[in-house]
């Protein structure tokens, strides 16, 4: 689950992101190190309050562990209102547009067309989006194993896929050339290769490799969850960092690093130049199945929040129930079905998603910050697995994570200023749903 939720749609596009921030190679090398590091270290620590804490919710339980009941309630606030239904919306439509390539016909034409009574402005595209939310939430609400069998079904396909590409990429030479045009230069962007250009650029690689503590938000429904977890949380992101180095040193061999900004989907330009034609017909394919992938895992793991938060009478107790004969979190997962359908109906939200992913990182900044805390706080709490390289692979965590975020509040501050003011909004909701909570019924 791990690694299907994380290989969505990045690795296929956002090296052509990089690449226009950093156009040196050792400099494009070294954001997907550091990258790759930042999320391993990130991995590392919450292996051990994973281990600790096997309940569902994941960073939500954490945060509530370590600071109290209102931190954690702005993470689910912030995960209801944008983070997840935004990221449905996103990772749906790209996964319903490369059906529509793959079958020959275009997305973007209006629903209308076909059904004139249709009331709202969409495409076929984002309609059969909407019924791919809806799918992953049927699978879901029938049970964690169906779930977990999709899941394992698109992630050895989409595995299996990047490590053909990989292969070929390796042991071929580009035998139909592919011409890409320079894409137009964006004035307000910083000069590349400059620190700031870097640290957009690393922006982008997190967003890529988003998806690293996903495992936490299915604690409470794994087996054995104390060994299980860490070796989740470790290996699975470990894997990741691995596969998309190795995707990157063939994207650069076939493509070349000072073509790649021109192109919109470099995997299939890379088998393009392998194979031609039918090359781009694979990865389109490949996508497709990737962010299905993906949007299935994110079903998985999401509405666990709002199931934990109605657990903790910090949502509405209907979310909080269990389904009488599948043992699953219904209410909470067509809740976020139908906040995903509706956020995928709105088109400026599935391009908000990307800007809104960084009004995750303060909350994993305090989910690591939790370990440090409850180490002083409760000694005494069983520990089955403890963080390798402690304290210093947190504190290296926090570091990156407090710079990413300087960075983007100096370069992109409408955006990050954004997600801070929808967080704090939610800060007032808490005082009222809890005031709520305590007057009689």
């Amino acid at each position: 689950m791990l690694v299907g939720s994380t290989i969505g749609s990045g690795i296929f596009r956002t090296p052509a992101v990089i690449a226009g921030h950093v156009d040196v190679g050792w400099q494009f090398a070294l954001v997907w190190i550091v990258g790759g590091a930042v999320a391993l270290a990130g991995a590392l620590t919450l292996a051990e309050l994973a281990a600790a804490f096997p309940r569902s919710g994941g960073t939500y339980v954490y945060i509530r562990e370590a600071f109290g009941r209102l931190p954690a309630f702005l993470f689910g606030w912030a995960q209801l209102l944008i983070l997840r239904p935004s990221s449905y919306g996103a990772i749906s439509i790209t996964s319903s547009e490369y059906l529509w390539r793959l079958l020959g016909r275009d997305g973007g034409t209006a629903l209308a067309l076909f059904w004139p009574w249709f009331p709202f402005d969409i495409t076929i595209a984002q309609g059969t989006a909407g019924l791919m939310i809806l799918a992953v939430g049927l699978i879901n609400i029938r049970g964690v194993h169906l779930g977990a069998w999709v899941q394992n079904l698109t992630t050895v396909l989409k595995v299996f896929a990047l490590l053909v590409l990989v292969v070929l990429g390796l042991v071929l030479t580009a035998s139909h050339p592919v011409d890409i045009p320079a894409p137009p230069v964006d004035p307000a962007a910083p000069p590349s290769g400059s620190l700031a250009a870097f640290g957009v650029a690393t922006i982008a690689v997190l967003w890529a490799y988003d998806g690293w503590s996903d495992a936490g938000f299915v604690s409470g429904e794994v087996k054995n969850p104390q060994r299980v977890l860490p070796r989740a949380f470790i290996l699975g992101t470990a894997g990741v960092v691995a596969l998309y180095l190795a995707a990157n040193y063939v994207y650069i061999k076939v493509v070349g690093l000072q073509s790649m900004p021109g192109s919109e989907l470099v995997a299939a330009d890379v088998a393009a130049a392998l194979l031609g034609p039918i090359g781009v017909t694979l990865i389109a394919g490949a996508v497709m199945i990737s962010t299905f992938g993906t949007l299935n895992g994110t079903m998985m793991t999401g509405p666990r929040v709002f199931f934990a938060m109605a657990e903790d009478k910090l949502f509405f107790k209907r979310i909080g129930t269990v389904h009488p004969r599948f043992g699953t979190p219904a209410a909470a997962i067509m809740l976020s079905v139908c906040l995903g359908i509706v956020f995928v109906s709105i088109r400026d939200f599935a391009a908000l998603a990307d800007g809104f992913v960084i009004g995750i990182w303060p909350f994993y900044i305090l989910a690591v910050a939790a370990v440090l805390t409850l180490r002083r706080r409760r000694p005494e709490l069983p520990r089955p697995y403890k963080t390798w390289g402690y304290p210093v692979v947190p504190l290296l965590f926090l570091l990156a994570s407090a710079g990413l975020l300087t960075n983007y509040a100096v370069t992109q501050p409408g955006t990050f200023f954004a997600n801070i003011g929808v967080i704090l909004v939610g800060v007032p909701v808490y005082f009222l749903w809890t005031r709520r909570a305590r007057e009689p019924a």
